[in-house]
């Protein structure tokens, strides 16, 4: 069983309607991790503990020696009663990390495609981050899907990476949205298909929401990307 760790809550930001970024301070803890894992979470003293992906790479954790999580939260702004209260200076109990949906120490492919939806956005961030850092593809593609234009997580700095040449960002929103002048619909098989330049060489990781994750794996399997080449959190193909 992992430790468990006992880590002050620096900092809650509304990153978007749905979600919070909870910023834990490791101070002089340590967590080794690789980039798409999880912690269990949950306040201090709790039964009830949670798994939430880490929303930042191992480099980016150890530099700012904090710990991000994405937390989505109800229409009144509750995780749950696990994290209520969820104010700065409480106490989280993490325990981890946990799960095999991560990205390899080495990438053996050209290419990685990442498609993402909510909350589902959290590892494949600090995979891309990651990526982007040690320069571990050719190639970086994100396929990301919210609800409306204001649940976009991270838009800043992806679209940073994407402006300095380190990422093609493909944006769609599921909802019809007024002033919206991207894609809108669900991320489809056309859309996948014109973004793999080479199947067989393209790994790939999904995460979101259940009916997103089956339908972009039918859809990528479809299209040639070996099965084994197909990642998402509840399945290592």
């Amino acid at each position: 069983m992992s430790p468990l760790l006992t880590l002050p809550l620096l900092r809650v930001e509304p990153v978007t309607p749905r979600a919070r970024l909870l910023t834990l301070d490791l101070g002089g803890s340590s967590l080794a991790y690789r980039p798409g894992q999880a912690v269990m979470a949950g306040l201090h003293g709790q039964a009830v503990r949670r798994p939430y992906s880490i929303a930042c790479s191992p480099g980016r954790a150890a530099a700012r020696s904090a710990l991000e999580l994405l937390v989505g939260v109800n229409a009144s702004g509750s995780a749950g009663p696990h994290l209520t209260p969820l104010t700065p200076g409480a106490a989280i109990d993490i325990e981890g990390p946990m799960g095999a949906f991560t990205l390899p120490e080495q990438v053996a492919t050209s290419d990685l495609l990442f498609v993402g939806g909510g909350t589902g956005i959290a590892p494949l961030r600090a995979m891309i981050d990651h990526a982007v850092a040690e320069g571990a593809a050719r190639r970086l593609v994100l396929f990301y899907s919210a609800r409306q234009p204001d649940e976009f997580a991270f838009i800043d700095e992806l679209r940073a990476h994407e402006h300095a040449g380190h990422l093609e960002l493909h944006q769609t929103v599921t909802r019809e949205s007024a002033g919206w002048p991207g894609r809108t619909g669900r991320i489809d098989r056309d859309q996948l298909r014109a973004a793999l330049r080479e199947p067989e060489g393209t790994l790939c990781f999904v995460c979101g929401p259940a009916a997103m994750v089956e339908e972009g794996v039918d859809a990528l399997a479809r299209l040639g990307v070996p099965d084994d080449a197909i990642r998402t959190e509840w399945r290592r193909r």
